[in-house]
Order: C-alpha cells, then sequence, then structure tokens
C-alpha cells in the first residue's frame, strides 16, 4: 500500500495523483495553501507542493506569519545579507509569531535559495481588533494600512466561523452565525482575510512586469480558506477568480464535505 500523499477534490470525490494536483494548482494566478500553524508534517507538505509549482513557473511566496512592513527584512534575507538568527532576530519572530522557528524555516530557506520572492501578508493587531470593536469607520484613513472594507462573508464561511468558536467569549453569545451578536467577532475575521487577499493581490500585480508571470503563492491557517469565504472570497472581491485552494488532512480524517476546499490532501503516517 502507497503511504504517499493522496489527493482528492471534495466536489466530486475524485482522488487525483500527486502530478496531477500540482499541475491543476500550476494553473492558477494564485494558490492558498492551508495550514495548521503547529503541525510540522504540513509545513513539509507545503513545501513539497511549493517545489512542484516551482518547476511550472517561478514563484512568490506570501506568509501570514510577517506583516507587511516586514518586506524590506525579507528582500534582504532573500538577497543573502543576513544569517538565520539575524533574520529571526529583525522579523522579531519571537513577538510577531512566535510558534517555533524550526517549522517554518525550510521553507524559508527553499525561498532564499531559490531565488523566490518572500512578500508578508499580516497587518497590526491593533487594526484587527479596533475594526472588530467599532466598525471600518472607526479607523482613520490613514491607518488602515492601505486596505479597503472587506466583502461582507457569505453564510456558510461564517456559518464555519462560528461553529469554531460558538457562542462563547468570542460569539459574545450569538444564537448563530447570522446573529448581530456575531459580527464583531467576523469583522475582525475579515480584517485577516481582506489583508491576506490585498496582499497576495499586490504579489500579481507586480508580477506582471516579469518575463514568465508567477504563481502567487499564500501559506495561510486554513480557518481563512474554508467554505467558499476567507481569503479566496475577499480576492474575488479584488477581481482576482483564478484561485485555487488546497487544505491538508491527516490520515483517518473524514473527507471533506464538497464545498470546503478545491483539494484537499491527505498526509501519510510516515510525515508524522
Amino acid at each position: 500500500m502507497s503511504l504517499g500523499m493522496k489527493w482528492y477534490a471534495p466536489s466530486g470525490g475524485e482522488s487525483l495523483p500527486h502530478n496531477d494536483a500540482i499541475a491543476r494548482l500550476a494553473a492558477a494566478d494564485i494558490v492558498l495553501l492551508g495550514e495548521q500553524h503547529d503541525r510540522a508534517d504540513i509545513h513539509r507538505w507545503q513545501l513539497h507542493v511549493a517545489a512542484g509549482l516551482l518547476a511550472h513557473r517561478p514563484l512568490v511566496m506570501g506568509f501570514e506569519m510577517f506583516p507587511a512592513r516586514l518586506d524590506p527584512v525579507l528582500a534582504e534575507w532573500i538577497a543573502g545579507d543576513m544569517d538565520e538568527a539575524t533574520f529571526l532576530e529583525r522579523t522579531d519572530w519571537a513577538k510577531v509569531w512566535g510558534f517555533p522557528p524550526e517549522l517554518y524555516l525550510p521553507l524559508f530557506r527553499f525561498c532564499r535559495e531559490t531565488g523566490t520572492p518572500m512578500v508578508g501578508l499580516n497587518v497590526r493587531r491593533d487594526l484587527v481588533r479596533q475594526v472588530g470593536k467599532g466598525g471600518w469607520d472607526s479607523v482613520p484613513e490613514a491607518d488602515r494600512e492601505g486596505l479597503s472594507p472587506p466583502a461582507p462573508s457569505p453564510l456558510p464561511y461564517r456559518q464555519f466561523i462560528f461553529d469554531l468558536v460558538g457562542a462563547g467569549p468570542a460569539g459574545r453569545g450569538a444564537k448563530g452565525p447570522a446573529d448581530p451578536a456575531f459580527d464583531r467577532f467576523v469583522r475582525a475575521q475579515e480584517v485577516w482575510d481582506c489583508a491576506f487577499a490585498t496582499r497576495l493581490f499586490g504579489a500579481t500585480e507586480t508580477a506582471t512586469d516579469t518575463a514568465v508571470r508567477p504563481i502567487v503563492v499564500g501559506i495561510i491557517g486554513q480557518g481563512h480558506l474554508q467554505w467558499g469565504g476567507g481569503v479566496s472570497w475577499q480576492l474575488a472581491h479584488l477581481g482576482i477568480d483564478n484561485v485555487h485552494t488546497a487544505i491538508p488532512q491527516q490520515t483517518g480524517a473524514q473527507r471533506l464535505q464538497p464545498g470546503v476546499a478545491e483539494l484537499a490532501c491527505v498526509l501519510p503516517k510516515a510525515f508524522s
């Protein structure tokens, strides 16, 4: 029995060989690769996918882990102007992200060794909190970090987020996903979704200056990528709809329902 990665399309249930899945993803302008932040096997999967995509076209890699203000530091890293310890210090890794850097360093080394540009996708947390509390109108234009108000999220995505956080402190006693009491949490989530989409869109715009249009890859927590909402929804609002999303799963996990994501990949136990 093969221990390899097992890809399938939740919408139709059909299985795909690894090469076919990579070729399908490579046809996109933007590829969104989900993750659980503390899983080394998922980050290895992301690296395998990125390497496969690079065989088709050049890449730009966007990372939720870095705010966009750190793009100059990421460029210096790719240029070889600092060692790993200095890179982690200058990106303020322990404060900005905090997960063990060993989980992500293989991806960062891959970008450096292949000359793949890295861009930060995130925003300052104060912006997220302020919009969640008071909406976009509560934030002065100069403090919005170049973002425009997000498109309101579709109900299936709100339902997905509600199922994750429930009616506890995050849900503020909301009775369901459409309850206005849940709006504060959703607004905060949408700031991240919009920020990631805006930075990825910006990377595609920059990429038009190159001879071969790169694939822009987003490395993002999979809670921002499911049920047709989140980042892909905000990208569509910006006019980018050639977006493919892939979600990793553990062996033995229940198959994703149609509509959750375009592609899923069951990781072999040997990855753990």
